[in-house]
């Protein structure tokens, strides 16, 4: 069979952005949020004179908000108009042949049903299960105006956010964030950057630790850990992330506590403090910090579920668990209170604690019955 006589290859996915608005959002327009969009999605983006003869185009109306994954469940479904809770369509994945049909009546608000849509809103096309995030949130679509900018702006942070995390990131470091985000947004500053002025500020701490200078290590540790909400916000939110700027934050947060536990822990005898059993409590807060990470990779192992988000007592318990933010609440009342070593004794007695309950949720799971550890946020 010659060349000529072979059929066209289906060609990649392509994406098409109708429709304008000057309204930025996190320092973008609603366009070039929608190009970051098809790029991490590996879209071909194309104009309404550049479609391709062959493949599925995916048509977007830039005057709403949409979730990236709303974009890309559209771009594996051909034949699918994803319409607002009014019913109107605010995009569709249509067959090449039918696009540029489709991007005028997009375009100029005529109705497209006469194209033979599969009409879907955005949770039934989505998911209200974000199991990165460990949450249930409806996926974002919203119109974008100078009014709702804000209102927008806030929905999208809140997305990024993690549903089930410590009681610090949850509750106390939202609001400033949200500021912060917003500052680091509009001045063209990287995540990766943020979380570069976070690592500064980790071998500062401990370097302040080392030296029995707790309250300067104390102020330079939390700001790191606001910065490592910071980062994260800003790259989910700017759609910037990348795998390398995963591996740097996710490193970093992996790696830096036992550090600083072992910093702490020079730190008292630099200041004349004693402690009882100093090696066993070492040996019990380094330690167990590197067995809570161990029985986690188990249970996730075991149930490909993170054991955090089995069940509501799960989720309750990692506010609490002898992570990084909660063993520095320990430890920042422990020098208000004029004795980092009992903080340190408080930490090690918690930290045995926790271990003692992940090995249990483990030892639970593997007596539930089989298919019964799923996420009860996915319920």
């Amino acid at each position: 069979m010659s060349a000529e006589n072979h059929p066209p290859e289906a060609a990649s996915p392509s994406a098409v952005t109708v429709g304008w608005t000057k309204t930025r959002l996190w320092g973008m327009t609603s366009a070039e949020r929608l190009s970051r969009i098809y790029r991490r999605l590996g879209l071909v983006e194309a104009t309404p004179e550049t479609v391709f003869l062959h493949g599925d185009v995916v048509v977007v109306d830039a005057g709403w908000v949409f979730d990236e994954s709303l974009i890309k469940a559209l771009a594996a479904r051909p034949g699918v108009a994803l319409v607002d809770e009014a019913g109107r369509v605010v995009a569709l994945n249509v067959a090449a042949a039918q696009a540029r049909a489709a991007i005028v009546r997009l375009d100029t608000g005529e109705d497209v049903t006469a194209l033979a849509f599969t009409r879907l809103t955005a949770l039934e096309l989505g998911s209200a299960y974000n199991s990165a995030l460990r949450k249930r949130e409806p996926p974002v679509l919203e119109r974008l105006t100078p009014e709702t900018v804000d209102a927008v702006e806030k929905r999208l942070f809140q997305g990024s956010y993690k549903g089930v995390t410590d009681l610090v990131t949850k509750y106390v470091w939202p609001a400033p964030a949200r500021v912060v985000t917003r500052w680091c947004a509009l001045a063209k500053m990287t995540p990766n950057q943020v979380t570069l002025i976070g690592f500064l500020l980790v071998l500062a701490a401990f370097g302040l630790f080392w030296t029995g200078h707790y309250g300067w290590g104390l102020v330079c540790a939390w700001i790191m850990t606001f910065l490592d909400t910071v980062d994260g916000k800003l790259a989910r939110v700017t759609l910037t992330s990348s795998k390398w700027g995963n591996v740097f934050d996710h490193g970093i947060d992996l790696v830096h506590p036992p550090f600083w536990w072992w910093a702490w822990f020079v730190g008292l005898g630099g200041l004349g403090l004693t402690l009882p059993h100093p090696l066993l409590l070492l040996a019990i807060v380094v330690g167990g910090y590197v067995l809570q990470r161990v029985e986690e990779g188990i249970f996730l192992a075991l149930f490909k579920v993170e054991v955090h988000a089995w069940r509501p007592f799960d989720s309750v318990f990692r506010l609490i668990t002898a992570r990084r933010n909660p063993n520095l609440i320990l430890l920042t009342l422990a020098v208000l209170a004029g004795r980092p070593d009992v903080g340190f004794t408080a930490m090690a007695v918690w930290t045995a604690a926790c271990l003692v309950v992940h090995a249990l949720q483990i030892l639970q799971a593997l007596a539930a019955p089989k298919g019964a550890v799923v996420s009860w946020l996915s319920r």
